[in-house]
């Protein structure tokens, strides 16, 4: 195997395929980078029985061929070489990586034992790159990082007619995107529960395509889902079990509502929060024409600051983990944000907070975004 090829092309091409393989893996094959170059192009592919990422590229391809070496030490040397041509070759059992006078030699790992590149079959449907990819922001925040339950590690998709909603949440909190959703004259419903970590990473890599293809396979004992924009694909095993049904905890009215600058919001949370100590929480006082901020800290410290404020409905008092509360205003990317409160029938207690966006203070609230913080964070 011989193939020249631009340093730029190939270090992003490298990057692309390693950047989701595990830090650490307990079988070293799966730490490679499959290399095969054939008619004028280059793929590169990674595989951990569990994710896979796969990128063609152009190249000037000498000798046909495909090898394995060590996928992230590739990427570490593809992006420290000069902006020339690169040659990349295979010989006595080792592969050459030449650019300029810069020269290095990598070990060849055993190709026969590597995994067989997995194949996804099912229903297609296209979204907006960057809807996808703001979405993915939006909702991956939510998503549990304990594995205990491995359900909540997740984001959920769900595919209906012409929309595509993202669900994540960790117990505390719920963040719900909907974007649209091109499935073709296929409306029927179709879930799939993907890791955050990889559902993340694709928004991040694919943002700034025009359209981005997701298949979601209906059949076999191991699901999975793949999505594709241009020339690159990232499949994933997608998480077992039943998602919570955190839909039905969003509240159909919300009367009592205020509606705030978002960027004074998180100024004024992160300036209060500075006097508190590790989990504790903010107080907030909604009332007329403004929500006072309170953080009662160690006994040397204590803050308070006032925003400007609309608001509708009752005076209310909340207790809120500033970290969650910040996770949703900076979620939202609007300039102003809707605070929505419930209580409970029974108990006239605060219940579950509700945090939209709008586009100004007068303005109907955008729904397409909700982030709903549980009554267990809110405290009278």
């Amino acid at each position: 195997m011989r193939f020249v090829i631009h340093r730029d092309v190939f270090a992003e091409a490298v990057s692309f395929a390693v950047k989701l393989l595990p830090q650490r893996s307990t079988l070293p094959i799966l730490t490679g980078v499959r290399i095969e170059a054939a008619a004028g192009k280059v793929t590169l592919s990674t595989f951990d029985y569990e994710v896979s990422a796969t990128t063609s590229v152009d190249a000037d391809v000498e000798t046909e061929g495909t090898v394995l070496v060590s996928g992230r030490l590739l990427s570490d040397i593809a992006g420290r070489l000069p902006q020339r041509e690169i040659v990349v070759e295979e010989t006595d059992g080792i592969v050459k990586v030449t650019c300029g006078s810069a020269k290095f030699t990598l070990l060849k790992m055993p190709i026969e034992e590597y995994p067989t590149l997995p194949e996804v079959a099912g229903r297609t449907g296209v979204v907006p790159g960057s809807d996808f990819a703001e979405a993915v922001a939006q909702v991956a925040v939510a998503a549990s990082r304990e594995d205990v339950t491995p359900v909540i590690t997740g984001v959920q998709l769900e595919a209906s007619d012409t929309r595509l909603s993202l669900i994540a949440t960790d117990r505390y909190r719920v963040s719900v995107r909907s974007i649209p959703w091109d499935a073709g004259d296929d409306t029927d419903v179709l879930t799939a529960l993907v890791p955050a970590r990889t559902i993340s990473e694709v928004g991040r890599t694919f943002g700034s395509a025009a359209q981005i293809s997701i298949t979601m396979s209906e059949q076999g004992e191991r699901q999975q889902i793949a999505f594709s924009a241009g020339d690159k694909t990232v499949t994933s095993l997608l998480i077992k079990g039943n998602y919570p049904p955190v839909r039905r905890l969003f509240p159909t009215e919300t009367p009592h509502h205020a509606v705030l600058n978002t960027a004074e919001l998180v100024e004024a949370t992160r300036r209060v929060q500075l006097v508190l100590e590790r989990e504790a929480a903010l107080r907030c006082t909604f009332e007329e024409g403004q929500v006072t901020l309170e953080a009662i800290g160690s006994e040397q410290a204590q803050a308070q600051e006032s925003v400007d404020a609309v608001l509708a409905g009752d005076d209310i008092v909340l207790s809120i983990k500033p970290q969650f509360l910040l996770d949703g205003l900076g979620a939202t990317h609007s300039e102003f944000v809707r605070v929505a409160f419930t209580r409970s029938e029974t108990t006239n207690k605060p219940g579950p907070m509700l945090i939209t966006g709008q586009t100004s203070r007068d303005d109907a609230e955008a729904t397409s975004f909700q982030y709903l913080l549980q009554p267990n964070l809110l405290l009278r």
